[in-house]
């Protein structure tokens, strides 16, 4: 059976071919591109928004792997979280996302506090769904450093680490990442479908 990614996010994708050494197809090859409506209240449930909807589209042959995931502050009571990829608007780029979220931090007086990245992964094929999850803990941090990565990278700086996920190299940043801790605990199950 074919793996097939729920997402149209380049960086995600990216991160994803790098961590599977299985061949990991993006929907928009399958089906071209389409906005999928997010509108659960956890990362779970859209992650199971997502691959539920391409299963649909595409059948049983396929394992549909779908991911959501965020970056949560405690002293903003948890934001953004699910409203991540849209904090600073819907059409937000993540530039904007990203200083939208430096300009919270800094009205609370702070040049870095606590937060924690969450991933959900949802895998869903004519077997059944599964969803894991991973979480990353550090400090974010209000003078971005690094050009690697996407979204809040440039801000975030892992527990036991001085560099941001920024200034990381991918290596590093696949074994203590958020998506590379749940898509670890995904990968049995991956192949465990693709092996019955």
């Amino acid at each position: 059976m074919k793996l097939v990614l729920a997402t149209g996010n380049k960086g995600k994708l990216r991160e994803f071919k790098q961590m599977c050494e299985d061949e990991v197809l993006p929907f928009s090859e399958l089906l071209g591109e389409f906005d999928i409506v997010e509108d659960g209240d956890t990362f779970a449930a859209n992650a199971l928004i997502k691959a539920r909807t391409i299963y649909e589209k595409l059948g049983e042959g396929y394992i549909i792997i779908a991911d959501d995931s965020g970056i949560s502050l405690p002293v903003l009571g948890g934001e953004p979280s699910i409203y991540s990829a849209r904090y600073a608007g819907v059409d937000a780029t993540d530039k904007e996302n990203l200083y939208k979220l430096i300009e919270e931090v800094k009205k609370k007086g702070l040049t870095s506090t606590p937060a924690y990245y969450t991933a959900a992964i949802a895998i869903v094929s004519k077997y059944g769904e599964y969803v894991v999850h991973g979480w990353m803990h550090g400090d974010v941090l209000v003078e971005p450093r690094g050009s690697k990565g996407f979204g809040y990278d440039p801000v975030f700086a892992p527990s036991g680490y001085d560099k941001t996920l920024g200034e990381l190299d991918d290596e590093v940043k696949s074994k203590i990442s958020h998506r590379g801790k749940a898509l670890r605990l995904a990968k049995p199950i991956i192949h465990m479908l693709r092996t019955r």
